[in-house]
């Protein structure tokens, strides 16, 4: 046994959790109150430290000084298995998503598996269980009510979001994450194909089904993470609260610090899939005009520099999606739930399906 790689995997592991994601999560919440607070025209947090930048660390103390009610009549081990369920999924599965490329030799991902993209979505559907046991085990009819309707909305674009990767895999031949990346270094990202290859045919044909699948996966993401305008699990209007009314304390913050990873999470495979991942090509000039990868594989400090710049370009690209995600729910109004339920089982999955055809018929006739 190897103890240097098993080291090595801790730290990666202690590193993207505790010095990334965790403090993401907790500066996402801070960064959607400050939008919305932009977008609504008021201050927002500015009171706790400066300009409101240690907001998150209050926030923390007040949830955890909270009492910890748990009703009477509940069942107590799925009562506190289902905030687990809600949070660790969407951590556990960024172990697959590559992050950068190397630093230091070390290739910056947890787990390069051979079948990544499964692996995230069989841990990220584990979601589902912590909102349908949230609501069963509080023995009440409104949190039960809320668990069904969002379990059979998160099952419902989970077709939608499998569906829409397909086309990568057609055209990528595998389901590696980090491949998928090296396939958008050398060939262009997806969400653009015909970029660095202006004259070929096929990646303009190509980039109108891949520009559908992002449309797709991101609409699927939405749903997937109960944001606006597909935040049905926690409607007020329509529901007590939804499946977390008899949750407190920390134990319904983590609802929602779930849902904020989830976010993370689902922003970093959209990042991985369509937009290069941590690739970021640079203009230089040396006589005529190309573009140059930074690249953490290079000898000595230039590596070293090249490795935090591609960690650096990852998790930039995430939080501009993050902003998105924060910009779209103080935009658009919430669905009906019949709309909702219509847009992904009479929309959306048809659209997917048919996106799927046309890569392959692309692929089969046109070859690049």
């Amino acid at each position: 046994m190897d103890f240097s790689l098993i080291i090595i995997s801790l730290l990666k592991i202690v590193g993207i959790i505790f010095l990334v994601i965790l403090p993401m999560v907790s500066y996402s919440v801070y960064a959607e109150r400050r939008v919305s607070a932009f977008i609504q025209d008021r201050p927002g947090p500015n009171r706790v430290g400066p300009a409101g930048l240690f907001q998150p660390i209050a926030d923390i103390f007040k949830l955890l000084l909270k009492e910890d009610f748990t009703p009477r009549q509940v069942n107590t081990l799925y009562y506190w298995l289902a905030p687990c369920l809600a949070m660790m999924p969407a951590i556990i599965t960024i172990a697959v998503v590559p992050f950068g490329s190397t630093l230091f030799g070390v290739p910056m991902v947890i787990a390069d598996i051979n079948v990544g993209i499964l692996f995230v979505f069989a841990i990220a559907s584990l979601g589902v269980y912590g909102i349908v046991l949230a609501g069963w085990a509080s023995n009440s009819k409104y949190p039960f009510l809320g668990g069904v309707c969002s379990s059979s909305q998160m099952i419902s674009y989970e077709l939608s979001l499998g569906l829409a990767v397909i086309p990568i895999f057609l055209v990528v031949g595998q389901l590696r994450l980090t491949e998928v990346v090296r396939y958008q270094i050398e060939h262009g990202w997806m969400i653009a194909p015909f970029v660095g290859d202006w004259t070929n045919p096929t990646k303009w044909l190509l980039a109108i089904p891949m520009l559908i699948s992002f449309v797709v996966f991101m609409i699927a993401i939405f749903a997937e993470t109960n944001r606006l305008p597909f935040d049905l699990p926690e409607a007020e209007q329509e529901l007590a609260g939804g499946y977390h009314t008899e949750y407190s304390s920390m134990k319904f913050a983590l609802f929602f610090l779930g849902e904020y990873a989830a976010m993370i999470t689902g922003s970093a495979v959209v990042v991985t899939l369509f937009l290069g991942g941590w690739h970021l090509p640079l203009p230089s000039w040396h006589g005529a005009f190309h573009w140059v990868l930074v690249d953490g594989t290079a000898p000595g400090w230039r590596g070293v520099v090249g490795g935090l710049f591609n960690i650096i370009t990852f998790f930039g690209k995430v939080a501009v999606l993050l902003f998105f995600f924060i910009w779209v729910r103080f935009t658009l109004p919430r669905f009906r739930y019949d709309q909702l339920m219509r847009l992904g089982w009479l929309f959306f999955f048809e659209i997917a399906l048919v996106n799927i055809f046309i890569v392959a018929i692309v692929l089969a006739y046109f070859p690049a």
